[in-house]
């Protein structure tokens, strides 16, 4: 492992027990109550603190802060710290000095926060450890992360909704409007080169309004229905009947004497 430049402190309990333990004859584990608990070999302070990618356990005077031991811590859970199997209060922490001599010894805490603490800080800084491992080979191999597949699988689909669509006009199967009626006049082709004009003439049985009159089309005799001149609206005469009419027949026709079987006569 590889060692930072600068020193962190990761916890410090003012409080941890040191007892010596007997060698372990068999693979079962540690137990705290094969220990003098009564009677600890020494008492001071600890302090957890983290240089790169290792932890150090540090067991110091409470006064002085002199060092007694300190255990390296490379790898968490291992054999640098063993927890006890009858306890949460007790560990095995394996101690070295710097002529590579190791021992194995027992601490513990008087209260089970501390022990609780002191496990926590280690769980924490090799979380750190792993999360910085793996974001240093994906930078190595960017190639070898999960890629993401945005393609269509084989028969997969994709249905697209589009709300309030309005459907084109003139489209197929559907019928064209048809366009606003012009007043009874139809249009004709434009006339024929050559200098002759002809005038609009309407249909048949058609009449025309001009002016606010209706006028019945005229055609020039002998000429078959060709360069037939456009009638000229008729001026408006005043009115020189009398207002009140003339009461007719029932028959229409104008009459001064009674009609028999009637009733109407003429004033």
């Amino acid at each position: 492992m590889e060692e930072g430049g600068y020193e962190s402190v990761l916890c410090v309990k003012p409080e941890v027990h040191v007892y010596r333990i007997p060698p372990r004859a068999t693979n079962r584990g540690y137990r705290a109550a094969e220990w003098q608990l009564d009677q600890p070999s020494w008492s001071g302070r600890l302090r957890i603190t983290a240089k790169g990618q290792v932890a150090y356990i540090k067991l110091e005077d409470r006064t002085s802060g002199e060092l007694f031991a300190q255990a390296p811590v490379d790898q968490f859970p291992g054999t640098a710290v063993e927890s006890v199997t009858d306890s949460s209060r007790y560990f095995v922490i394996r101690i070295e000095d710097g002529n590579g001599r190791r021992a194995f010894i027992g601490i513990g805490f008087g209260d089970r926060g501390d022990a609780f603490d002191f496990n926590v800080a280690l769980q924490d800084h090799f979380k750190w450890v792993k999360q910085q491992c793996e974001f240093a080979r994906q930078a190595q191999n960017p190639d070898q992360g999960p890629k993401l597949d945005l393609g269509f699988k084989e028969g997969q689909t994709i249905k697209i909704n589009i709300a309030n669509m309005k459907k084109k006009e003139g489209a197929a199967g559907t019928p064209r409007a048809r366009p606003a009626s012009t007043g009874g006049l139809s249009l004709l082709p434009p006339p024929p080169p050559g200098g002759k004009t002809s005038t609009l003439i309407p249909p048949p049985g058609e009449q025309l309004s001009v002016g606010g009159s209706l006028i019945q089309p005229a055609v020039a005799p002998g000429s078959g229905g060709a360069n037939v001149s456009w009638p000229q609206p008729k001026p408006a005469t005043a009115a020189t009947a009398d207002v009140w009419g003339d009461f007719t027949t029932s028959t229409g026709s104008a009459s001064s004497q009674t009609q028999p079987g009637t009733g109407w006569v003429q004033f």
